[in-house]
């Protein structure tokens, strides 16, 4: 359960008032009255509510489709442009949660106004942490007409829906003309508009007395609920619960300091950083050894080439090729041999073969073809089966022609997969 010092700010210089709430709507203090200063003593471990006098606040709401926060806060000023007489770069905009309707109520101050209350509290010493007009904590109970009677005759009023003002100078029954709750049309008993829950001082209430009266002829019921302590008890505990909105966003709203985030953390990331440089270091290390011991791998393997070619002066960057080279130029190669293997599997395949004669054979790329006369094409079949019996290479024959009497044929042998 969360504690609040809900402090309500009046006209520069006046005394404030303040009391301490809870989440839950109860009371914690006595109401006190003084300057700022005094009220900052009695903060302590509570966070703070400032209530700013609601006459200095626009309260509406508007219907705005968009779900992300950065186009409403975009949109808004231009959806409501028409209906205000400052310009929007002079006016701070805030706005509180959906309601049911999918309505946002907004909540619109002049700039000068948000930075010299903000300037009221820095002076004594004071941060809040929520920041409202006062007529936010007027309670909106659906279908029932809501009003608080200030000590200075003003009046907060909401319908419970949309409908939400602060006027000074009038009657409640004014302001329910206002609201379009009285009228010559609304004489007749179905059209009377409901339930009225008033709040008010003892002052006010003996002040009022005739126009309740008239107001419970008017209306389904009208409950008048005095306050011995004055408004502000009423407005503090529905501000505390979570209603109304927050004026300090955007520009006003608080900074994240970073610092003091990182702060319990600061040894945790020294340990952190000491390994992450340790690490680096030896792989630093390790990385200018395998250099060294690259240089003189390097140097080694030049000494022995020019043992080898000592009148070759070319810079070796690559010694594998230059290995592969020297290979070449020996007559020795990596690659398996093929093309004698090859014939002599065919050798072998044409013992005991009369009448077949070898007219041309080539050699390319581990395959070789063959062109040979055969008596017929069965003895050429016996023979690629022959070679292909051994298992490493595979025969096959490409062509047979009839030429007199003998087949002309091409067999092709390759090694088995190629």
């Amino acid at each position: 359960m969360s504690e609040y010092l809900v402090i309500r700010l009046t006209a520069a210089d006046a005394a404030v008032e303040w009391l301490a709430v809870d989440s839950n709507g109860t009371r914690q203090s006595a109401l006190s009255s003084g300057s700022l200063e005094q009220a900052a003593a009695s903060i302590g471990h509570r966070t703070l509510i400032a209530l700013v006098p609601a006459e200095d606040v626009l309260s509406t709401s508007v219907n705005i489709p968009a779900s992300s926060l950065s186009r409403i806060k975009t949109a808004l000023p231009f959806a409501l442009e028409e209906d205000l007489a400052n310009d929007v770069e002079d006016l701070h905009f805030a706005i509180g949660k959906r309601q049911t309707n999918d309505r946002l109520p907004v909540a619109i101050v002049a700039r000068e106004k948000m930075d010299g209350w903000l300037e009221r509290l820095h002076s004594a010493g004071i941060e809040a942490a929520i920041m409202s007009p006062a007529n936010h904590g007027v309670a909106k109970i659906p279908g029932t007409l809501s009003m608080v009677v200030d000590e200075d005759q003003s009046i907060m009023f909401n319908d419970g829906a949309d409908t939400e003002f602060t006027i000074q100078g009038v009657k409640p029954s004014d302001v329910l003309v206002m609201a379009g709750e009285l009228g010559e049309e609304l004489k007749d008993d179905e059209d009377k508009s409901g339930h009225l829950l008033a709040f008010c001082t003892p002052e006010s209430d003996a002040r009022l007395t005739h126009d309740w009266n008239a107001l419970r002829h008017e209306l389904h019921s009208v409950d008048v609920n005095v306050l011995p302590d004055g408004i502000l008890p009423k407005l503090a505990v529905t501000v505390a619960a979570g209603h109304g909105v927050n004026l300090l966003q955007g520009d006003y709203g608080k900074k994240t300091e970073y610092a003091a985030l990182f702060r319990p953390w600061k040894i945790a990331a020294a340990l952190l950083l000491g390994f992450v440089i340790t690490g680096m270091a030896f792989k630093g290390v390790g990385y200018y050894h395998l250099l060294q011991e690259t240089e003189n791998l390097q140097a080694q393997f030049a000494a022995e080439y020019q043992l080898i070619r000592p009148g070759d002066k070319a810079i070796i960057s690559d010694p594998n090729a230059i290995v592969n080279s020297l290979r070449r130029s020996s007559g020795a190669s990596g690659a398996p041999q093929v093309f004698l293997p090859s014939l002599r599997e065919l050798g072998e395949a044409l013992l005991g073969k009369n009448g077949i004669d070898i007219e041309a054979i080539s050699y390319r790329a581990g395959v070789i073809d063959l062109r040979l006369t055969a008596p017929n094409v069965s003895t050429l079949d016996e023979v690629t089966k022959s070679v292909s019996a051994s298992g490493r290479f595979q025969a096959s024959i490409l062509r047979t022609d009839q030429v007199a009497d003998k087949i002309d044929g091409r067999i092709q042998i390759k090694e088995t997969g190629k």
